[in-house]
């Protein structure tokens, strides 16, 4: 029985080879989140993805919004595009709403890194006193082609135990 030897040059291609197979692994699995419910594949020949995250507010525990998101394994950043949607799922109290921030600016809930270069998309909740509506805004941090993406989704208390406080 033969044994098969690599040698010289063999060796090291083989070699390099294998860090590049383990070093996809390791990318290939970083992008997994526990709040992931959808994956799409954009295609066989594209390494991009459409995420799908499902949150459930820290503190307005009746709402959640799935946010979707393009990842490309192989790539350094992200596309910074996102659409998210946010729904009543569960209660809404008037207690809930007291702990809440009600200034302008609203609270970042959420934050997903999109690049090694310090580019994020966060999820933040601002509260709309005067139509009682609680806004969620998903935005990337990085400008793009001149813009900073960013879309927005409304959840109205109306009809809800926190409608009349």
């Amino acid at each position: 029985m033969k044994r098969l030897m690599l040698q010289g040059s063999a060796q090291t291609k083989f070699s390099k080879v294998l860090r590049g197979a383990i070093f996809l692994a390791i990318v290939g699995t970083a992008g997994c989140s526990d709040s992931e419910v959808g994956d799409v594949s954009l295609g066989v020949f594209t390494t991009k993805d459409i995420k799908i995250d499902a949150l459930v507010d820290p503190i307005v525990t009746g709402v959640t919004c799935h946010i979707s998101s393009i990842e490309a394994d192989l790539d350094f950043s992200d596309p910074s595009d996102s659409a998210i949607a946010c729904r009543q799922t569960g209660p809404i109290t008037a207690e809930m709403l007291e702990n809440i921030d009600k200034s302008p600016s609203g609270d970042v809930i959420f934050r997903k890194s999109k690049s090694i270069f310090f580019k994020n998309m966060k999820l933040r909740r601002i509260y709309d006193e005067e139509s009682k509506t609680l806004m969620y805004l998903s935005y990337s941090t990085k400008e793009t082609s001149g813009s900073y993406k960013h879309s927005l989704s409304t959840v109205p208390l109306w009809e809800t135990a926190a409608f009349n406080n």
